[in-house]
C-alpha cells in the first residue's frame, strides 16, 4: 500500500481548507477528530459507502486538515491541529467553537 500524500503546512491554502470544511460530512469528521487522539476511517464513516468516505478523507488530507497513516489493515486519522494553527492562527478553533445545527 502506498503512503498517503500530505501537504506541508506552508502549502496550505485558505480556500482549500474552507472548501474542505464546507461539507457537513467532512466538518463532522474534523469535529470528531478534534475530540479524540486518532480514529480509524471505520469509526468515522457514519455508515456511508467506502468510496464516499475515501473521497472525503482525500479532500481533508489535500487541504492539510487530516493526517492519515496505515496501521495494519486500518487507516488511522489525526487532526493536524498544530499545522493548521501555525498557518491560520485561530481558524480551526473558531470553526470548532460553532454549534452544530
Amino acid at each position: 500500500m502506498r503512503p498517503f500524500k500530505h501537504p506541508a503546512a506552508s502549502e496550505f491554502s485558505l480556500e482549500r481548507v474552507l472548501y474542505a470544511l464546507s461539507d457537513s460530512i467532512r466538518l463532522d469528521i474534523v469535529r470528531h477528530l478534534a475530540r479524540v487522539e486518532a480514529a480509524t476511517c471505520g469509526e468515522l464513516d457514519g455508515g456511508r459507502p467506502k468510496s464516499t468516505v475515501s473521497h472525503h478523507f482525500k479532500v481533508l488530507r489535500e487541504a492539510g486538515l487530516v493526517f492519515t497513516e496505515s496501521s495494519g489493515t486500518n487507516h488511522m486519522n489525526t487532526l493536524r491541529r498544530a499545522d493548521i494553527e501555525s498557518r491560520f492562527p485561530g481558524l480551526l478553533s473558531a470553526i470548532l467553537a460553532q454549534q452544530t445545527s
